[in-house]
């Protein structure tokens, strides 16, 4: 089967400050060799520390930012290659929910002009059709038809990420990036947007990529799962693989992490030493090393390469190589 949505080897960096000749002082490594696919109807759970590249690499296969290396292609089509109306044209087909619902919506627009803008840019259907539609998308996604007449402002938290799926919805797109899509929300909210998005992909056949710090989350919603440090995918597998059978140091921490619904059972938890480096000037071999209570002298020179075992689960350690 062709993936739907396809990584290559993608590499991202972003310019620090500037000299006095206008050059870089320096260039952080926002995702560093990157490759991924998706496939039709799969929800691929991307997680990890803030500040690892989970967001940058969500744009990136949006072509929302340009990579610097590498390739992405959807459908089979590199969308490096499109230019003008032919990459517009597949813009309907490729949609994001932002994570702040508060900061992502303009509040001099009212809710109808919210999730209606990409019908009227992409000129689709007359004015009357255009406000059935945004109607028909609040009633997916649980609001009343009479809010479409309102503000953003009139909204709590979880409506206003209700209002910011529906405009993502809005032009029948096929693949959809939720970029931290429930951590603004409280928690009992989080699990009404979870189920939400949950009965949307099963409904709509969506292909989605959901980005979140939140291992809880994301075993809740994903059929794989890809874990990122630094820039990098340390870990990638199905679900019951990664929660069942973590490989990578790393992955083992966060699992660790993750609060057990049972007072008579007692979490042993993995405390990392130190903090992530910095990635303007990433440590050489393995970035996750200076941390990690196993390293040997390879990690400290050697770069793992993720290789996949059996069942397709990946691991990029030196230490604990798939089985």
């Amino acid at each position: 089967m062709t993936p739907l949505v396809e990584a290559t080897n993608v590499t991202k960096t972003f310019p620090v400050g500037r000299n006095v000749l206008g050059r870089p002082r320096a260039w952080v490594r926002a995702v560093t060799d990157v490759s991924i696919t998706l496939q039709p109807g799969e929800t691929l759970g991307l997680v990890g520390e803030s500040g690892c590249g989970k967001s940058t690499l969500g744009r990136l296969l949006l072509r929302l930012i340009e990579p610097t290396s590498g390739d992405v292609r959807f459908e089979g089509r590199s969308l490096l290659g499109l230019r003008g109306r032919e990459l517009r044209g597949l813009r309907r087909r490729m949609q994001i929910v932002f994570q702040d619902p508060y900061g992502s919506l303009n509040p001099r627009m009212r809710v109808e002009a919210i999730v209606g803008e990409g019908l009227l840019i992409h000129k689709m259907g007359n004015r009357a059709e255009r406000r059935a539609k945004v109607r028909e998308l609040l009633d997916l996604v649980g609001l009343p038809p009479e809010a479409a007449a309102r503000y953003p402002h009139e909204f709590s938290g979880g409506q206003r990420q209700r209002i910011g799926i529906a405009r993502a919805l809005a032009l029948g797109p096929s693949f959809v990036v939720a970029d931290e899509a429930v951590s603004a929300l409280d928690v009992s909210i989080q699990a009404q947007i979870l189920n939400l998005l949950q009965d949307l992909r099963r409904r709509l056949a969506l292909t989605m990529l959901f980005v979140s710090h939140d291992l809880r989350v994301v075993e809740h919603l994903a059929d794989r799962v890809a874990i990122m440090y630094l820039g990098r995918i340390v870990e990638e597998g199905a679900r019951a693989a990664v929660y069942g059978n973590a490989r990578h140091p790393y992955t083992r921490a966060l699992l660790s992490a993750v609060p057990v619904p049972d007072p008579t059972r007692k979490a042993e938890r993995q405390h990392l030493p130190g903090e992530p480096p910095s990635p303007v000037a990433p440590p050489p071999g393995c970035a996750f090393h200076p941390r990690c209570p196993f390293a040997i002298d390879r990690c400290r020179t050697e770069v793992p390469e993720l290789l996949a075992g059996r069942g397709g689960h990946a691991v990029a350690c030196h230490v604990f190589p798939v089985e």
